[in-house]
């Protein structure tokens, strides 16, 4: 975790999902590596969380700095369980 120049928690991850849906040929397996950020009360929870456990994430997705590539910008999370 890092702190904003304002004095704010920041936490940098990477997210990584893995499931199976149905499509017109059947099954597909879908995996995705995304890029996220989270600020305040919210970097400071997750960052306790241990790493491979399962969460929901609410957040919008915005361009990075460098503008190559995508990032949830996380606004809720609560643990997901199957």
């Amino acid at each position: 975790m890092r702190y904003t120049p304002a004095g704010i928690p920041a936490l940098q991850l990477v997210l990584e999902h893995q499931s199976e849906v149905q499509d017109g040929q059947g099954m597909r397996q879908v995996k995705m590596v995304l890029k996220a950020m989270a600020f305040g009360s919210l970097a400071e929870s997750l960052v306790n969380q241990a790493v491979g456990s399962n969460w929901k994430f609410q957040g919008y997705l915005n361009n990075s700095r460098a503008g190559k590539s995508v990032v949830l910008q996380i606004q809720n999370f609560s643990q997901d369980l199957l």
